[in-house]
């Protein structure tokens, strides 16, 4: 099979492969699991559970339930989405980069090649934040910092292998500096560690920190990205200081890849019609969620470059080792 058709049946373009079944009951025989990867209460899962009743709006007759699997980095989920039946019943959203760099450290249970693109819906560029008393105002400074200390200045981050910890590599392989990496588990801890003086920077993503700056917890000394983010206009990104780096996270929407195409379409459209809803728009807008569309087969070609470009960084420098 070429990697043409590979990615189109990953994509959920073409046929799928599951043998046909009677489909008279779909959707609304019973609810559609929606496998957040993650505990209750963080960015991913707000998101979701915002975007139910829109889900529900545009595909008339079915119900929506959400179920946190959260574990490993998100690798349990990721392995629930994968390993679940093929009949439209369960659906389930997806991060890149943790997809994949799971699947570069280690050896688990499921494979990109196990999950059907419905579409993505956010993109979310990491920052670099310090507390409002930091004597460092700007990158540059940080950059003095660094170059003075090689090792000193702390940067919390939500693990390891997380966009958060990959933005903390990039920017030491731009700016020629070694940091000290502090991982913990998810962004809560991060910001209490960074208010408490235990660490100088927190590495965290702009949509899900745009609260805390409004708020005068934390502030913004940079975000990722080829453009300053629509949300955060005043942050000026590491571009700007002479460091172009792009990292991020991409959240998208997944089914089995064996879920019948008829589904597959259905639900794709369901989610297009949703990322078009100028009420969910509005209401994203409202919960700071940086939302972005792509197409199912857009979204296919998103993951695996992506894929490619974290398997040259780790052959350069894997981040298990800092």
């Amino acid at each position: 099979m070429n990697a043409t058709r590979r990615g189109m049946i990953a994509a959920g373009l073409i046929g799928a492969t599951a043998p046909a079944f009677a489909q008279g009951g779909w959707p609304g025989e019973r609810p559609i699991q929606v496998l957040v990867p993650f505990p209750p209460g963080g960015g991913t899962d707000i998101n979701i559970r915002a975007m139910i009743p829109f889900f529900e709006k545009h595909l008339p007759g079915a119900r929506f339930v959400v179920v946190n699997r959260g574990g490993a980095g998100g690798e349990i989920g990721y392995t629930a989405m994968a390993q679940a039946a093929p009949d439209g019943y369960t659906i389930g959203t997806v991060i890149t980069p943790s997809l994949q760099t799971i699947t570069i450290e280690r050896t688990p249970r499921y494979s990109l090649r196990d999950f059907a693109f419905l579409g993505s819906v956010v993109a979310d560029p990491g920052g670099f934040f310090v507390a409002p008393n930091s004597p460092i105002r700007t990158v540059a400074d940080l950059v003095r910092a660094a170059q003075a200390a090689p090792g000193a200045i702390a940067v919390g981050t939500a693990g390891i292998g997380s966009d958060d910890h990959l933005l903390m590599i990039e920017f030491e392989n731009a700016a020629g500096v070694r940091l000290n990496h502090v991982p913990f588990a998810g962004q809560a801890p991060t910001v209490t560690a960074l208010i408490g003086g235990h660490i100088q920077i927190a590495s965290m993503n702009m949509g899900e920190s745009v609260g805390m700056m409004r708020e005068g917890r934390v502030r913004a000394l940079a975000a990722a990205g080829p453009a300053r983010f629509a949300m955060t206009p005043d942050v000026p990104t590491f571009a700007e200081a002479g460091f172009p780096i792009d990292t991020g996270v991409v959240r998208s929407m997944v089914a089995p890849v064996a879920t019948p195409t008829p589904i597959l379409a259905r639900l794709q459209a369901m989610l297009a019609g949703t990322m078009r809803d100028p009420a969910w728009i509005a209401e994203a807008e409202r919960l700071f969620i940086p939302l972005q569309y792509r197409s199912a087969e857009d979204t296919y070609r998103i993951v695996w470059d992506s894929d490619a470009a974290l398997r040259g960084l780790w052959a350069r420098r894997p981040w298990k080792d800092g």
